[in-house]
C-alpha cells in the first residue's frame, strides 16, 4: 500500500523585485486560511529559492487562532515564535543565508481586488509604508469605493436624477452683477 500525499498548494505571494532599494516590506502573502500549520509549508517552499532555507518565523498571535512552536516544511522544521509587540499584519521570516524577509499578511477573507492592491503596494521597491499602514489605507480605499458604488446605485435606483443643488448662503446683502445687466 502506498500513501498518496495531497499536492501542496502554491503560496499566493508577491515579492519586491531584486533591487538596491530597501523598503520596510519585502512583499505580501495572502494565505488561504488562518491555520499556520497548513499554510507555512507552501510559503516557506516558495521563498526557498530567493531567501534560502527559512528556519524561523515570527508572528503576532492576534490574527492566528493557534501558533504552533514548530511546523514541518520540505526537508526541515520551521520554528515559530509569537510577539505581541510585532505589527499584527506582518510576518518576519529568517533564513541562514539571506537573513530576513518581512511580509505583509493579507487576511484570507480579503476580497481579490483588495488583495491585489495590497500585494502590489507591499512589493514596491523602497516602500516606506508599514504593514499596518497599508492595511489602514486599504480599509479607507475600500470604504471610498463602497461609497462611490452606493452613489452609483442611488443614481440607478432613483431614475438617474441628479441630486438636488447645494444651497449657498448669501454673503451680506450684495448680489454679484453680470456685466451689461442693469441694476434694479
Amino acid at each position: 500500500m502506498t500513501a498518496t500525499l495531497a499536492p501542496m498548494l502554491s503560496a499566493r505571494l508577491s515579492l519586491t523585485p531584486k533591487t538596491t532599494l530597501a523598503g520596510l516590506l519585502d512583499g505580501a502573502w495572502w494565505p488561504l486560511s488562518r491555520d499556520l500549520t497548513a499554510e507555512l509549508p507552501a510559503l516557506v517552499d516558495a521563498l526557498d529559492e530567493r531567501y534560502g532555507r527559512i528556519t524561523r518565523v515570527m508572528v503576532n498571535p492576534t490574527h492566528w487562532p493557534a501558533v504552533p512552536h514548530e511546523v514541518p516544511a520540505t526537508g526541515h522544521t520551521v520554528h515559530v515564535g509569537w510577539f505581541t509587540e510585532q505589527d499584527p499584519d506582518k510576518m518576519i521570516l529568517l533564513s541562514y543565508t539571506v537573513g530576513r524577509c518581512d511580509l505583509l499578511v493579507i487576511p484570507p477573507e480579503t476580497e481579490p481586488a483588495a488583495a491585489a492592491r495590497l500585494m502590489t503596494a507591499a512589493a514596491i521597491p523602497g516602500g516606506v509604508l508599514t504593514a499596518g499602514a497599508l492595511m489602514s489605507d486599504e480599509t479607507a480605499t475600500g470604504l471610498r469605493m463602497r461609497d462611490a458604488r452606493s452613489s452609483k446605485d442611488a443614481w440607478e435606483t432613483d431614475g438617474g436624477s441628479a441630486p438636488p443643488p447645494l444651497r449657498h448662503p448669501v454673503v451680506g446683502a450684495r448680489m454679484i452683477m453680470q456685466p451689461g445687466k442693469p441694476r434694479r
